[in-house]
């Protein structure tokens, strides 16, 4: 018999589904944190392991490959064995990867198990989406996917502070060691209070999918991240070649199947379609401001992993606030203005940042900071949701699935592209003032190692001053796509929600 059927709207309480809600933002927090946390141990981890930083890279790789391998098949998986089944036993897998990862004393054995803790990772965070989104009556839904989202924009931000303070003081098998009780507590609550989603109708496999799937996204993924070394390498072409040769084939494969792995039907939508590419171009431009300027503290500035942790603790609490009001706004006004608001706050802080130099001080970030976190918090969630309520109600776990496939591409175009406009406008700025060096007749030869250093850094501060100005416009184009968003009807079948029947297991 169906018990804890999810109320009405005019039924619903939060506290009805905060303990269940808990139990799913554990998970994601654990598996976010550890998609940054590792970055700042490198070159500890380089001394412990006497190799070099070009094999512990993949620490790093390895763990992002096996995600982006794994989440294309995480939306069958939930419809064929259990949103339930599938999300927790994707935290015992990580939480096991993480125990096996604070045990090697040899860098092909870490590899080993980031891989592992990858592959449990890769189904939690499109799972836990599609499950909280289901938790909730369509009126309240953006309030609750708000909620969850906290640990999506905050664990990224923590995770250099927690991990720099760790492996400066303690130990960096204690990244992977805190993941433990976590993952137990996770468990715990959800083996207790997570209710059993009602199963999708499964009617057969997609095997070709499958393969093509995890291979194009895992291809592109690694194509990409080999860019910021060299576009032209073949490391680089070869996965670039072969990644978008599969996603052809894959995409071919789906719209032929009857039961495709991702429902890329949903793609005649135009407000979807629309829906995706304003997420892409948002995607690249908040993962772009993420990702740049935690490399001007530590490459320009010389800043500590520790110390730029503390400096971008602003941003990561402005956009936890903002993301539970983000979600109540959602309910009320829809997802354009909050879009345009967001990408326009992003813009605003990116124009800041275009002003850096070597005098740039931690305090100077804290107002475009909390402007980019705010930013971010308004419009991620937000979209993400805006995407779900433009999907049939049958397709929410496919939708989930095929919107995180593509954020782990654009996540690592955003990386590749910058560090290359970044070298670009530093060697241009670097030409530049050799230039002028050489008309006031001073030959660079000569200089002292104070001044060089001097040139260095001055040269790369302002090669990221015009990378960040370069991404204004990025920021500013996502805003101007996002005035075509519409707050609409469900397309497609199964226009109204119905209400989500829940057992509890």
């Amino acid at each position: 018999m169906m018990q804890g059927v999810i109320k009405e709207d005019a039924e619903f309480r939060l506290s009805g589904i905060l303990v269940p809600l808990l139990a799913i933002i554990f998970g994601v927090f654990m598996v976010v944190l550890d998609s940054t946390a590792m970055n700042v141990a490198l070159s500890t981890l380089v001394e412990d392991f006497h190799t070099n930083l070009t094999t512990l890279q993949w620490i790093v790789t390895g763990y992002m490959l096996a995600q982006a391998s794994v989440i294309p098949l995480s939306g069958w998986l939930s419809d064929r064995f259990g949103a339930k089944t599938v999300f927790l036993t994707a935290v015992v897998v990580f939480t096991i990867g993480s125990i096996l990862c604070a045990t090697p004393n040899s860098a092909e054995w870490l590899i080993a198990f980031r891989v592992l803790q990858g592959l449990g990772g890769g189904c939690v965070l499109p799972v836990g989406m599609a499950y909280v989104y289901r938790l909730a009556p369509k009126s309240k839904v953006g309030i609750v996917m708000g909620i969850m989202g906290i640990p999506v924009l905050f664990a990224p931000a923590i995770g250099p502070v927690l991990s720099g303070w760790l492996v400066q003081y303690h130990s960096w098998r204690w990244i992977f060691l805190i993941n433990i009780p976590i993952g137990i507590i996770c468990l715990l609550i959800g083996l207790r209070k997570l209710p059993n989603a009602k199963r999708g109708q499964v009617p057969g496999m997609d095997k070709l999918g499958m393969i093509l799937g995890p291979l194009a996204f895992a291809s592109l993924t690694y194509g990409v991240s080999q860019g910021a070394e060299s576009w032209s390498s073949n490391k680089t072409l070869i996965g670039l070649a072969l990644g978008l040769a599969a996603l052809i084939a894959f995409v071919i494969a789906e719209l032929r199947s009857r039961t495709p792995l991702l429902e890329l039907r949903i793609l005649r939508s135009v407000d979807f379609t629309t829906g995706i590419l304003v997420q892409w171009i948002a995607q690249f431009g908040l993962y772009g401001a993420l990702f740049l300027l935690p490399q001007f503290l530590q490459q320009a500035r010389g800043f500590g992993a520790f110390d730029t942790g503390l400096t971008l603790l602003p941003q990561a609490i402005a956009s936890g606030l903002m993301m539970p009001v983000a979600g109540i706004l959602f309910d009320k006004i829809g997802v354009r203005w909050l879009v345009v608001c967001g990408l326009s706050l992003v813009s605003g802080a990116l124009y800041q940042y275009s002003h850096v130099d070597l005098t740039t001080e931690s305090r100077d970030l804290i107002v475009p900071l909390i402007m980019c976190g705010a930013g971010m918090g308004m419009m991620m969630m937000p979209m993400n949701t805006h995407l779900l309520n433009k999907a049939p109600i049958h397709l929410v776990n496919r939708v989930t699935s095929l919107t995180n496939s593509m954020q782990q591409v654009i996540n690592s175009l955003a990386v590749s592209t910058l560090v290359t406009i970044l070298t670009s406008r530093a060697a241009s700025r670097g030409a530049e003032m050799q230039a002028a060096a050489a008309a006031s007749g001073v030959d660079p030869a000569k200089a002292s190692p104070e001044v060089l250093k001097q040139a260095t850094q001055t040269v790369m501060a302002q090669g990221f001053a015009d990378t960040f100005h370069i991404m204004i416009f990025v920021a500013l184009g996502g805003a101007v796509l996002g005035l075509l968003l519409r707050r609409g009807r469900r397309g497609g079948e199964g226009e109204s929600r119905p209400q989500t029947e829940m057992m509890h297991g």
